[in-house]
């Protein structure tokens, strides 16, 4: 077993996963872990960084399949013994106007965006080592959804002491919701599945960073969700205002968070900063 500290990205093969790898690479001092769905495009992705002279490793990762989750975690557990960085970053979104029906778009889009990403916690935060730096990939759209759901939703939702079985069923109840197309009546947003995805994951971030501190205070284990701002990938789109580099700021910045920090941790961070949490036009000036 390896001394070397490990730093994983999931989703990385492209985007901002991608970027994010890169700079690991570059700045990161011990071995970084890209990992993709597809393993041609993983191990595609994987060259282009060694024709700039880095030298990252690669691991197939589904996070919609456990199987190939629970493979990961062997494989760290193995090679590293445990895990330092993990980048939550995998994620699908349906473009504006896509004919796919709603019911199929809430549940595939929920079941990468929010349980993917909370099955990866579940069996690589129990890996993390002392000092280490968690980030879930979140955004500026969660705000909306938040602000689009009834009084009564927001208060579940923004609440200190929900539950992660709690969360897990209300993002299920969106699912079944929009398959009765009875969402609005229920109190969601109509229009925003990605944004309801992305509530998850802040709330999420918010009871794992509360479990951790409870759990392993001592270990000084910083986990945060973040918004990157829009950001001009095959997600964002051409008219984004961030490059890839702007987008990749704040999650290096918590990725990269010195030993001796002790914050940020549960928080929901854009530009380098703690975001109360409510919708703030500014991320998205075309709204």
């Amino acid at each position: 077993m390896s001394s070397t500290r490990v730093a994983l990205v999931t989703g990385a093969n492209k985007g901002l996963g991608f970027a994010i790898t890169r700079d690991l690479c570059r700045r990161f001092p011990g071995d970084v872990v890209l990992t993709a769905r597809d393993e041609a495009r993983g191990l595609a992705a994987v060259q282009q960084l060694q024709a700039e002279g880095l030298s990252p490793r690669f691991h197939q990762l589904d996070v919609t399949d456990l199987q190939s989750i629970r493979a990961v975690r062997d494989f760290l557990s193995k090679e590293y013994g445990g895990l330092d960085v993990l980048v939550n970053n995998a994620g699908v979104a349906f473009q504006f106007g896509d004919p796919t029906p709603i019911a199929i778009q809430a549940e595939v889009t929920m079941k990468t965006n929010f349980l993917g990403t909370r099955d990866v916690c579940t069996e690589l935060l129990p890996l993390i080592k002392s000092q280490g730096r968690v980030v879930n990939m979140s955004s500026g759209w969660g705000f909306k959804a938040l602000e689009s759901c009834s009084p009564e939703l927001q208060q579940k939702l923004r609440s200190e002491t929900i539950t992660e079985k709690e969360l897990v069923g209300l993002m299920n109840k969106f699912v079944e919701d929009t398959k009765n197309g009875v969402q609005r009546k229920e109190g969601w947003p109509d229009d925003n599945i990605y944004g309801v995805t992305k509530i998850g994951i802040t709330a999420l971030s918010r009871i794992q960073a509360r479990k951790l501190s409870e759990q392993r205070g001592g270990d000084k284990i910083l986990l945060n969700a973040c918004c990157p701002g829009w950001v001009r990938t095959d997600m964002g789109g051409p008219k984004a205002y961030k490059s890839l580099e702007e987008g990749i700021e704040t999650p290096m910045y918590l990725a990269l968070l010195p030993s001796d920090a002790e914050g940020p941790h549960g928080q929901f961070v854009h530009e380098k900063k703690v975001a109360k949490w409510q919708f703030m036009p500014q991320f998205y000036p075309k709204l």
